[in-house]
């Protein structure tokens, strides 16, 4: 049996489903982390977004805390904190102090984008000027912060300092691809809603990489949408629901994560139907052999370093059972 031995990590967005509150939402996101814990899956982030009544991640560090503290190894961390949100003096303090206390099991994945809607994005921007263009440097600041102390300057983050946290770059576009090679930084490209770019920021980020103190060659990592199910049709069944929840993005929305439907032709037009699925063009969808077949020719062709998964399933437990199908395919089971 063909088999693929490729670190599997999850992402999650924290979304409110149907029927339920915040709370619920949170809890369950613990749930999911403590399950794929169990599983053996690498790490678990957690994304930022603001302003969106149908997700529960604005307060991202508080979230990643939450499961840190309900986990006993698994790594956790951020997919991502948007820097142009945030001081890096805080992101570093913040991340410093759950380094300090839950030690060798974070990771800092860092975005350029805000992660919500521009009148949001100045009311969360530390200064009126556009912080987006300082992203770079905001980055080599928090290196900066997490290294050693005869690297400082007079401003230090404590605790922080001789931390070593793992940074690495999140994008969707070929911007960030060129950061993180000549930073010589772990690539995260975010092909689960932007998967236009993908292949281009992958030749760019390996052909200009440059060795640095924190990797000797790079180290890419691709997230992409998972369904995977007991049948081809019931992957299809359940996959509705992730249909609608890219059908609310394209029509800038605020519907929960919804159950699965019949046929969601009722729901959306072509051209909406269009622009969904050319978001989540890449979803690995359907039974067992399905999926592994789809993963082997994703990695003849991209031969990515790791694969983080998002997976939304209205059923908490078709969900789990969805990253449980997935990691006993990259296990040979």
């Amino acid at each position: 049996m063909a088999n693929i031995q490729i670190p599997v990590s999850v992402l999650n967005l924290v979304p409110i489903r149907k029927g339920q509150e915040g709370k619920q939402a949170i809890d369950e996101m613990v749930d999911l982390a403590q399950a794929t814990e169990k599983m053996g899956y690498k790490r678990y982030w957690i994304a930022e977004h603001h302003n969106t009544s149908r997700l529960a991640s604005s307060a991202t560090v508080i979230l990643i805390k939450h499961a840190l503290e309900h986990t006993e190894h698994i790594r956790v961390g951020s997919g991502g904190i948007m820097l142009p949100n945030h001081s890096p003096l805080v992101v570093a303090e913040q991340f410093g102090t759950m380094e300090t206390i839950y030690p060798d099991r974070l990771d800092l994945g860092l975005g350029r984008a805000p992660g919500t809607d521009m009148k949001t994005a100045g009311a969360l921007r530390r200064f009126q000027n556009d912080s987006m263009y300082t992203f770079p440097e905001d980055v080599q600041s928090l290196l900066t912060y997490f290294g050693p102390e005869e690297n400082q300057s007079d401003v230090r983050a404590y605790p922080g300092v001789g931390t070593n946290i793992p940074i690495y770059i999140l994008g969707s576009s070929t911007d960030s691809a060129i950061l993180a090679a000549r930073l010589g930084l772990p690539y995260v490209f975010a092909s689960h809603f932007a998967p236009r770019h993908m292949a281009e920021a992958i030749s760019i980020y390996r052909n200009q990489f440059k060795p640095s103190e924190y990797l000797d060659s790079p180290y890419m990592i691709v997230c992409v949408n998972v369904i995977a199910a007991e049948t081809d049709e019931e992957a299809e069944f359940e996959a509705t629901t992730m249909q609608q929840f890219f059908l609310n993005i394209v029509r800038g929305s605020q519907v929960p994560l919804s159950p699965p439907v019949e046929n969601m032709d009722y729901i959306w037009n072509e051209h909406e139907k269009e622009m969904a699925k050319s978001m989540s063009r890449f979803t690995l969808m359907g039974s067992k052999d399905s999926v592994r077949q789809q993963l082997i020719d994703f990695q003849k062709e991209y031969n990515v370093d790791e694969i983080m998964a998002v997976s939304y399933i209205y059923d908490p437990d078709k969900q789990k059972r969805s990253y449980e199908i997935l990691k006993e395919i990259v296990d040979g089971r």
